[in-house]
């Protein structure tokens, strides 16, 4: 019996330490992006995009409105495509309308985010939203 109970501790020992030194199994987060990854995704030698420029609707972020250097995920609704960085972004598009839509800093009329002429306008990648090239180019002579 006590070799029993000897070899008993000796493959729980084993189990636990071979269970310890493996990696832990990688777990998705609903959170929003918090600002140093957009920070990080605009440094120079990763982007191509920089403030100023006019980007794709499919690397923006719409409810955090932000820039992030990659494809994000597409959220059709009502005929329009959306874009979210999580799945917390993807499941409150559809539900949110004040997501779905901004206001155009030049005009000051609301604008569709997925129809917007989008413009990264901050230092973080923070993005704005314009009716047109037109708009955007009226803003920036004003400024």
């Amino acid at each position: 019996m006590n070799q029993f109970i000897r070899a008993s501790f000796i493959i729980c020992g084993a189990v636990f330490l071979t269970a310890c030194s493996s990696p832990a199994p990688k777990q998705e987060t609903t959170a929003a992006p918090a600002r140093t990854a957009v920070t990080a995704a605009l440094q120079p030698e990763t982007a191509p995009y920089k403030k100023g420029d006019a980007i794709p609707a499919n690397l923006v972020c719409m409810v955090n409105d932000a820039y992030m250097g990659k494809q994000q995920i597409a959220v059709p609704f009502n005929g329009s495509t959306y874009y979210g960085c999580c799945e917390m972004c993807k499941d409150r598009i559809p539900k949110d309308a004040s997501v779905r839509k901004a206001t155009d800093p030049a005009t000051g009329k609301p604008v569709n985010k997925a129809s917007a002429y989008i413009v990264i306008t901050g230092n973080n990648g923070e993005v704005s939203y314009f009716e047109s090239a037109e708009t955007y180019k009226k803003l920036a002579q004003d400024q």
